[in-house]
């Protein structure tokens, strides 16, 4: 009881400090450089606000992270160093077009599999408990090993960075997926994790407050890349401790993020486009001009991003009953892929028409 006392206390006086961070940095951060961090372009395909705004919820997300991350020191004697690399080397790598320095596609992603490749074998990091049976033969291989993570922290990373672009969009999802992953750990007792993943929903609610409904800070790409590799690694922890967890139903709950990505460069390559170039026909855009056909285009924009949580946390959250299940979590994730293909075409005709 005494312990659970002083983490409570200590996660009180971290949200707190949080939210002055984030005051803070977004307040500040429009005249760093004579406003280097502002996006004020509002020509890019994914792009739907018309004022300039900071991006700085990266660098706040970042150094709020810092800050829990020595507080979970001082309680455990214990320091997380896959966080640390895997999330602080993807957080610099999108922090170079925060700051306007234009890298190639092909040069980001190839940053991105170095440092992966690098830490992922440095620090050791496995995925265990895969409910297929070829693929857990396979995962014995080192190097098949390797590009399997890779492939995951690229389809979670990029996808946060994809859908990025409402008000409160990717931080809703991130919300509501690391809230189950904090439900399971909790239900199997696995409190010192759950103590950090109370820390990162605390920051991302923080970043919430200045981000939704109005925008006065954007995650940007460093902010979008740090969350999003902080998801995956609390995803891989998460299966790793709770074997009896289909893996599938993290497939469930990942699947928006993930799935966009897949399903949009499939899409291009269909459409004879370049797979790494952004464009206007993303889910959650065309959603968008479905809304913005009802409302202005400021409610537009975070009513979509209300719209699609809502849309996504009723598609996921029922399956939670039956999460160690593994067949009804295979069939509901072939359901999903159907309902969101289903879903995209309708969009799809509704808004060319």
């Amino acid at each position: 009881m005494q312990t659970e006392s002083i983490e409570l206390g200590f996660l009180s006086i971290f949200a707190l400090i949080t939210f002055f961070i984030f005051l803070i940095v977004s307040k500040y951060s429009y005249n760093i450089k004579n406003g280097i961090l502002l996006d004020s372009d509002f020509s890019k395909p994914q792009a739907f606000h018309s004022k300039a705004v900071t991006r700085s919820g990266g660098i706040a997300g970042l150094i709020s992270l810092l800050v829990f991350l020595s507080i979970y020191y001082l309680l455990y004697s214990k320091i997380l160093y896959e966080y640390i690399f895997i999330c602080s080397s993807l957080f610099l790598v999108g922090f170079l077009d925060d700051i306007r320095i234009k890298i190639n596609p092909n040069l980001r992603l190839f940053l991105m599999v170095f440092f992966l490749i690098v830490f992922i074998n440095l620090l050791s990091i496995q995925i265990n408990n895969i409910d297929l049976i070829f693929l857990n033969f396979w995962l014995k291989n080192k190097i098949f090993l390797n590009i399997f993570i890779i492939l995951c922290f690229l389809f979670i990373t990029n996808g946060a960075n994809l859908i990025d672009g409402f008000n409160g969009l990717l931080t809703i999802n991130l919300i509501i997926v690391n809230s189950v992953l904090l439900l399971l750990n909790l239900n199997n007792n696995h409190l010192e994790f759950s103590f950090f993943l109370t820390g990162q929903i605390i920051v991302l609610i923080s970043f919430l407050l200045f981000n939704f409904p109005k925008a006065k800070v954007f995650l940007g790409d460093s902010g979008s890349y740090l969350f999003g590799s902080l998801t995956a690694l609390n995803t891989i922890f998460t299966n790793n401790l709770n074997p009896s967890i289909s893996s599938f139903f993290f497939c469930i709950l990942l699947f928006y993020l993930f799935f966009e990505v897949f399903f949009s460069f499939f899409r291009k390559i269909y459409q004879k486009k370049s797979p790494v170039l952004p464009d206007n026909m993303h889910l959650h855009m065309i959603s968008y001009r479905k809304i913005n056909t009802i409302f202005e285009s400021e409610k537009s924009n975070y009513i979509n991003s209300i719209v699609i949580n809502f849309v996504f946390s009723a598609l996921i959250l029922p399956i939670i009953f039956f999460a160690d299940n593994s067949l009804v979590c295979k069939y509901w994730f072939l359901a999903l892929i159907l309902i969101y293909i289903l879903i995209y075409y309708r969009l799809y005709h509704l808004t060319k028409n």
